[in-house]
């Protein structure tokens, strides 16, 4: 493992926020925001017009703290706005449907070099431009006084294309629990730079740079999903949510984890051997990797990129999470995992 290299940009006064001044940020920003195929009404106005062929507008917010979310020494500005918008992008396809469009607001110290912010403003515009979606508006502001830290708001709008969406109480006894994309990546990569290493390089990619399976949602949902959101906080976590909503159980099935998650060997169980821990504890618990997680009625053909790993049972005294059999918090205790996931004030 090789030890990271310090990414902290050193304040130019030529470039700070504080000499460019708020409308000299805009314009650097949007220059680097690229283009929203739906925008009627781009960046400039009052606000942004967005074309909604559906009727219907699907809304999500996620919200990006430093020193929480992501560290200036450990992600670079294009990393920081790839992860902010992959959250978003993410939290839109659990619904099956598309993004068209961000809104961003940002709260930074007067001293940000204003390359920092566009190289985020670049990494926006790259992880939405395959969707054919951009930063159509927003939002600056200074920070406050006492605050060294930057907040980064994304607001992503969705187009459900005449679908209908897909929430997370939909799962009914019977059906099977499927899964799209990778899980405890993010995590390990969280594990490894905690230690002072970068290496290897894909966990901590996926870290900097999570990669959800964006075209998996709709697919899902033209394939009769029943129930779906994204793993953003752990599998176990999130698992637990369309559980509860749907008054069922979700048992997990940990050789079909393995096998979509494990198998073959490689990153995961490279970086569990040298630190110590079970990569199981990661895929179940470890966040931020924001795969879709699913339930589709037992007959459904799943898309390409699903896998099943569980099947939904009806709850005996009450909804929740089983891992083969066992209570959610046996297995994770065995595996070592401390908790279901992240706890947002814990």
């Amino acid at each position: 493992m090789s030890r990271p290299r310090p990414l902290v940009p050193r304040s130019d006064p030529a470039d700070s926020v504080r000499v460019v001044g708020e409308f000299g940020v805009i314009a650097r920003v949007l220059a680097r925001a690229g283009t929203a195929a739906a925008a009627e009404v781009g960046p400039g106005d009052d606000a942004a017009v967005v074309r909604a062929a559906d009727g219907r507008v699907v809304v999500t917010t996620d919200v990006l703290v430093e020193g929480r979310h992501f560290r200036r020494d450990w992600s670079s500005a294009e990393d920081v706005g790839h992860k902010a918008a992959a959250a978003n992008l993410a939290d839109v396809a659990a619904m099956g449907a598309t993004t068209t469009a961000l809104v961003v607001g940002l709260a930074c110290p007067p001293d940000t070099p204003t390359s920092w912010l566009e190289g985020v403003a670049a990494g926006l515009a790259a992880e939405c431009a395959p969707l054919g979606a951009a930063v159509v508006g927003g939002d600056t502001v200074a920070s406050a006084p006492d605050s060294t830290g930057v907040v980064l708001s994304v607001t992503a709008l969705g187009d459900l294309g005449g679908r209908t969406p897909v929430r997370r109480s939909g799962a009914r006894p019977g059906q099977v629990v499927a899964l799209a994309g990778k899980l405890g990546w993010s995590a390990a990569g969280l594990a490894v730079l905690r230690r002072g290493f970068t290496s290897p390089h894909s966990v901590v990619a996926a870290h900097r740079r999570p990669t959800p399976p964006y075209a998996a949602g709709p697919a899902a949902a033209d394939a009769r999903a029943s129930s779906m959101c994204d793993v953003s906080d752990g599998l176990v976590a999130d698992a637990g949510h369309l559980a509860r909503d749907s008054g069922v159980v979700i048992d997990l099935d940990p050789a079909a984890l393995a096998q979509a998650c494990l198998e073959p060997v490689g990153p995961l169980q490279q970086v569990g051997s040298a630190l110590g821990v079970d990569p199981m504890a990661w895929v179940l618990s470890g966040g931020e990797d924001h795969a879709l997680l699913a339930t589709f009625p037992p007959n459904a053909v799943l898309p390409y990129g699903w896998s099943v790993i569980g099947s939904v049972r009806a709850p005996g005294r009450e909804p929740g999470v089983r891992v083969g059999g066992r209570a959610a918090a046996d297995a994770l205790q065995a595996v070592g995992a401390e908790k279901a996931g992240h706890v947002h004030f814990g």
